[in-house]
């Protein structure tokens, strides 16, 4: 059994209110502006999803950033897990990410987390995507108990519940 409805569609474009940006899935193409806002933030990122995740690696090079938006684009088209890219209208520059993916560890029946580039950190931006995605999450996902990773739970708690067989 599918963690999603098997006629569920997913949103593919997602205005963040109040600002000239919008989410939309992430693609392979994204490279050329996803590695540059990874690597350009990669210690705050270390430091977030690191220890769960070993992600972003300090080595990691363009063409595994290539390599792991790949495997992302076929996780969205086949609904097995969706990673959002935060973009200017333009497209031009990628400011962050959402990710939404079905529970690793029980309780849960979607785990979400997001980050944004540290430009934005702390800022207006970040502040109205934090206020979105849960918003998001409740009306347009058909999730009944969603775990936002680093917001209602801390990465270290999650780490400590059992792992879903």
């Amino acid at each position: 059994m599918s963690w999603l409805p098997h006629d569920f569609v997913h949103p593919t474009h997602v205005p963040v209110p109040g600002t000239a940006l919008h989410l939309r899935p992430i693609r392979e193409a994204d490279t050329a502006i996803d590695y540059p806002a990874v690597m350009g933030s990669r210690e705050r990122l270390w430091e977030i999803f690191g220890p769960a995740w070993g992600w972003p690696a300090e080595t990691m090079t363009y063409e595994a950033d290539r390599v792991d938006l790949l495997r992302h684009e076929k996780e969205i088209a086949a609904h097995q897990s969706f990673n959002y890219a935060l973009l200017n209208a333009e497209e031009t520059a990628l400011l962050g990410c959402v990710y939404i993916d079905p529970p690793e560890r029980t309780g849960a029946d979607a785990e979400i987390s997001w980050w944004v580039v540290d430009d934005l950190a702390g800022g207006v931006e970040e502040q109205t995507l934090d206020a979105l995605v849960p918003e998001w999450i409740a009306t347009a996902w058909p999730f009944q108990r969603p775990r936002y990773l680093g917001r209602d739970i801390s990465w270290q708690d999650w780490l400590k519940l059992p792992e879903i067989p």
